[in-house]
C-alpha cells in the first residue's frame, strides 16, 4: 500500500519558525551543558541495578519495553488544544514559547548533553468539538476506550484531526499543550498527566499506538515553570511519581531534590538514581557497594558538575538500595542552601505515587534552610550530610562517612556495605 508523506514542508517551516521565537521568548531556560567529552551514558547493569515493578514508571533500574527512550535523540511532536467554552488567547506560537527551548535546555543540561530532546510543533489551534466539561477531564481522569469521555475521546479526536499530516512513527513522545484558560489554574487542580508504557487501545493511521502522551493544562506557578513539562515526559521514560498521589498532604519524601516530587518554583535537578536509570550516567560514574563487602571510600562529584562519580549505590535487599551523592548550588540546583552528600532510600518494588524513594534527613528536626520561597518545601532542603557527619541504618548496617570536601568541590566518603 502506498505511504503518504506525512510531514510537510509546512510543519518542518513551523519547527524552525517556533524555536526561532522560543530562544528569544522563553524565561528562566538553564544554559546549554558544556561540551561533553566521548563517553556516553549507558542503560543500568550490574549487580546494583535493582529489579522491580515493571508494569508500571517505578523506581526498578530497568525500564520495560513500550516506554520512550531517554538517551540520545528523542523527538517530541507538540500540539495545541482549546476548546468552544475555552478558545485560546494566545498564538500557539506564544504557547510553544513557554516551554522550548527551556525545557529543551533542561534535559540537556541535566544529562550532561547525553539527551537531545528535540520538540516538532503543529502551530495551530485545534478546536476540540465539545466544551471542556463534557470530556470529564478532572485529576484522575482515565484514558478509557470505554465511554465517550475522558483522555481516550479526547486523543481520539485529536489523532483525527491531524493523521492527515502528521507521520506519528517519526516521534518517541507526544505533548499536547491545552490553551492556559482551559480548566482550572494549577495553584488550584493539577491536571496535566502522562499515559506512557503500553498499548492503551487507541491507534493512528500509521498504524503505532498513541501512546507516551503527556496533556499539559493551565500554567505552573513559581519560577521555571516549564518543568512541569519535564516532569511529565520522565513519566514517558518511566520514572515514577516521588510525591503521595493520593495525599498531597502527607509529608514531603524528596523535596526539591528532584523535580519528580517538586517541579515547581526555582529549578531543581534529577537525582543521581534517576539520570542512570535514565542511561545518562557512564558505568564508571556508578559505584556498587555489594552487601557483606569491606568498607571502602569512593569521591563524588556533585550532579552539577560533569564527570565523575555521581553516586554510590549500596544494595540492602533484592528490592532495596540506599543511594549516596553530593549536590551543590548550580544553574539547575539553585535552591541548594546546604551543600554535602545527600543519602536517600530507592524501593523498586513500592509503586508510584506512594513512596519509592525517600530522602534521609541529616536534621531532622530544623525547619531548613531555603525558607524563602512558598513554592519549596522547605524542611528537607538541609538534608544533607557535611564533612564529620555519618550516617548508620541500624537495620541493615550500612554506613556513610562524609570524610571531607575537596577543593575542587568533590566529596570523599567512607562507606561501609550491608550485612551479607
Amino acid at each position: 500500500m502506498r505511504q503518504r508523506q506525512k510531514i510537510s514542508a509546512a510543519l518542518a517551516a513551523s519547527a524552525a519558525t517556533a524555536a526561532a521565537a522560543a530562544a528569544t521568548m522563553a524565561m528562566g531556560s538553564p544554559p546549554p551543558a558544556a561540551v561533553m567529552p566521548p563517553a556516553i551514558g549507558a542503560p543500568p547493569s550490574g549487580p546494583c541495578a535493582l529489579r522491580g515493578i515493571r508494569d508500571n514508571v517505578s523506581e526498578s533500574a530497568t525500564t520495560p519495553a513500550g516506554y520512550a527512550r531517554s538517551y540520545g535523540t528523542v523527538k517530541a511532536l507538540t500540539l495545541f488544544i482549546d476548546f468552544p467554552d475555552a478558545r485560546a488567547t494566545i498564538t500557539p506560537r506564544a504557547r510553544f514559547a513557554e516551554f522550548f527551548p527551556a525545557a529543551t535546555d533542561f534535559f540537556r543540561a541535566s544529562s550532561y548533553g547525553r539527551l537531545s530532546y528535540r520538540p516538532t510543533p503543529l502551530l495551530r489551534w485545534i478546536h476540540m468539538a465539545r466544551p471542556l466539561s463534557a470530556y470529564g477531564i478532572t485529576r484522575g481522569a482515565a484514558f478509557d476506550p470505554v465511554g465517550d469521555t475522558g483522555y481516550y475521546a479526547l486523543s481520539r479526536e485529536i489523532v483525527r484531526a491531524v493523521d492527515g499530516s502528521v507521520d506519528f512513527r517519526r516521534y518517541d513522545v507526544i505533548n499536547v499543550l491545552a490553551a492556559p484558560n482551559a480548566g482550572p489554574a494549577a495553584t488550584h487542580t493539577v491536571l496535566s498527566v502522562t499515559f506512557s508504557g503500553g498499548d492503551m487501545g487507541l491507534r493512528t493511521a500509521d498504524g503505532v499506538s498513541f501512546r507516551n502522551a503527556s496533556f499539559i493544562w493551565s500554567r505552573q506557578a513559581g519560577e521555571s515553570a516549564f518543568r512541569v513539562l519535564n516532569h511529565e515526559n520522565a513519566h514517558s521514560f518511566g520514572l515514577p511519581d516521588l510525591y503521595y498521589t493520593n495525599d498531597r498532604g502527607a509529608p514531603t519524601l524528596v523535596g526539591h531534590w528532584d523535580p519528580m516530587d517538586e517541579d515547581w518554583g526555582p529549578s531543581n535537578d534529577f537525582l543521581g538514581w534517576h539520570k542512570w536509570k535514565l542511561g545518562w550516567l557512564a558505568a564508571d560514574q556508578v559505584h556498587c557497594a555489594q552487601r557483606g563487602g569491606a568498607a571502602a571510600e569512593h569521591t563524588l562529584s556533585p550532579a552539577a558538575t560533569p564527570g565523575g562519580t555521581k553516586i554510590v549505590v549500596i544494595p540492602t535487599g533484592a528490592r532495596n538500595a540506599l543511594v549516596a551523592e553530593a549536590r551543590t548550588r548550580g544553574p539547575l540546583d539553585p535552591a541548594v542552601c546546604r551543600p554535602g552528600v545527600l543519602v536517600y532510600r530507592v524501593a523498586a518494588g513500592v509503586p508510584t505515587g506512594h513512596g519509592p524513594l525517600r530522602v534521609v534527613d541529616a536534621t531532622p528536626h530544623s525547619r531548613g534552610c531555603f525558607t524563602t520561597d512558598k513554592y519549596v518545601d522547605a524542611g528537607l532542603t538541609d538534608a544533607t550530610f557535611r564533612p564529620g557527619a555519618t550516617y548508620t541504618d541500624r537495620e541493615s548496617g550500612v554506613s556513610v562517612t562524609v570524610l571531607d570536601e575537596r577543593p575542587d568541590g568533590t566529596y570523599r566518603v567512607r562507606i561501609s556495605p550491608a550485612r551479607a
